[in-house]
This record gives structure tokens, C-alpha cells and sequence, in this order.
């Protein structure tokens, strides 16, 4: 949306099309068979490819971006806070080894959650996740067949809050992508760091991580992001962190959940876990 464009909403009171919260004509979800669409799911698999991650700056339209922060606001105290430790694998420590490394190394983690069922239904977010139009494109980004929303009624989406002395430790993803989006970042810390393909399916690259982990190799990216940003990342093989937060605007984002199953759900014990209670 060039600057200084007006916004106009089909809905008068709530963002409840697609138009109103993604800018289509940056990022056209909506026809990925014409060339534009077509286009951009190249771009973004370059990005991919390149870089192990994707962000489509300014993928969320202004209002939507404002609409949720205020949704954070008001839902905040409903928000289930984590803090603990646990190593980059989120196994635990194996004490046989070395204390220098990776599997011996433990990281904090502190954040609270706002689960699915408490994310208003026509909020741009959810409304955006439910879509057909999302889920075909971050299939088509990754490059596969088909996707499907999760089916677990806390999990499917979530908004991460991060407020002061929050943070998110060093660790490896066992899936193998996220999607996330952003709403606010904090007045200071709470930014994403990560090391590319630093590990592989048949490599472990155990000195390589370690070094990583002890500030003794290459310093890890930093990704500068913006409100409304989409990021799909990739971090199976990337170890990455959100730094910790400081000051008193937290960081908030959301997590889009998909998988190439349908009724993917989260078992009790971890839905207990993230969210404090099971559906």
C-alpha cells in the first residue's frame, strides 16, 4: 500500500475480509494461478531458500495490525505465563557428557500464550487462519501439496506475549517450519536471532553448535521485522531465540499452526504445559 493511501474497509465495523486485513495487492493470497500470485510464491521460496526464512513486510494492512494489539490488551490477563529451563533439543540434560556440550546446555524460556479459543472469531488474525486463501499459499511457499489447519482448539493459533525479562531460549524446532506474525515489538531486546542450517538430518554438527552456543563462532543473524510482517521460517536445522524483552511494551506476535495430516491436536500433558489446562 503506497504511503499515504487511505484505508477502506468493506465492513464498516469489523475487518472481516480478506482485502481489509491482508494489502492483496503487495501480496495477492488470492490468485496464486495468475502471474502476480505466481510471482510472489517465487519470491518467497527464493527467500527461503536463501536465507531459511521469508518476511513479507507490511503483509498485514495498518488497522489490522492496530486491532490486534487492543485484542492483546484486553485478553492479556487470560494469557497462560511459562518459565522454564531446558536445553535446545527440549530434552533433558544429559549429565554423561562434557558440560560444554549442546545437550548439557540449558537456556531459559518465559512467555505467556493466548490460546485459539480465546482469540475472538472475527478477529483479522483469526479470520486470516481460517482462511482457504492462507492456507494455500503458505502450502504453495513451502512447497507442498496441500496443508491443514491444526484441529486443536488451543494450539491452532496462539499470540505470544513477550513483556519485560520475557524471552525465548537457544533451541532447534522439531517441526519443520513455523509461521508467525507480527504485531508489536518491545521498546527494547526481544529480537529474533538465528544460525542458519546450522545442523542437518544426517549432521549434527555438535562443534559447530557448540560454538554457537559459547560465543565462540560467527555472530547469528538478527532479522530486523516491522508490524505486520509475515515470517515463515524454517527451523528444524536453525538454532534461533527471541532475546530477552525490556521495558514495558511487550513484544506480541501470533503462531499460525498447519501440518500435511488433518486433526493434528496436541496430546493433554503439553497442551497442560503451554496453555494450563487441556480443551
Amino acid at each position: 500500500m503506497p504511503n499515504g493511501e487511505a484505508l477502506t474497509l468493506s465492513s464498516p465495523n469489523s475487518l472481516t475480509a480478506l482485502a481489509d486485513i491482508v494489502d492483496l495487492r503487495r501480496y495477492p493470497i488470492d490468485g496464486l494461478d495468475a502471474q502476480l500470485g505466481r510471482a510472489l510464491v517465487d519470491d518467497c521460496r527464493r527467500q527461503l531458500e536463501r536465507a531459511g526464512v521469508c518476511q513479507l513486510e507490511g503483509f498485514l494492512r495498518p488497522a489490522a495490525v492496530d486491532a490486534m494489539v487492543a485484542e492483546e490488551g484486553r485478553r492479556r490477563a487470560d494469557a497462560w505465563a511459562t518459565d522454564q529451563l531446558h536445553t535446545i533439543y527440549f530434552e533433558p540434560p544429559d549429565q554423561t557428557l562434557d558440560a560444554s556440550h549442546p545437550r548439557t546446555f540449558e537456556v531459559r524460556s518465559a512467555k505467556k500464550a493466548i490460546a485459539y479459543d480465546l482469540i475472538d472469531e472475527g478477529s483479522p488474525i483469526r479470520v486470516l487462519y481460517e482462511s482457504t486463501e492462507m492456507t494455500s499459499f503458505v502450502a504453495a511457499v513451502l512447497g507442498k501439496e496441500t496443508l491443514h489447519r491444526s484441529a486443536d482448539p488451543l494450539d491452532a493459533l496462539e499470540i505470544a506475549v513477550f513483556e519485560d525479562d520475557d524471552e525465548l531460549g537457544w533451541h532447534f524446532d522439531r517441526s519443520e517450519y513455523s509461521v508467525t506474525m507480527m504485531f508489536q515489538q518491545s521498546d527494547a531486546g526481544g529480537h529474533f536471532e538465528y544460525f542458519p542450517a546450522l545442523r542437518s538430518d544426517s549432521d549434527a554438527n555438535v562443534s559447530g553448535v557448540r560454538s554457537a552456543l559459547h560465543d565462540a563462532g560467527t555472530a547469528p543473524i538478527r532479522l530486523a521485522t516491522s508490524p505486520g510482517t509475515l515470517a515463515v521460517f524454517c527451523g528444524r536445522h536453525a538454532l534461533h531465540r527471541v532475546t530477552k524483552v525490556e521495558g514495558s511494551t511487550p513484544r506480541v506476535n501470533a503462531v499460525l499452526t498447519y501440518g500435511e495430516a488433518p486433526g493434528m491436536k496436541l496430546n493433554e500433558l503439553t497442551q497442560r504445559l503451554f496453555y494450563g489446562r487441556t480443551a
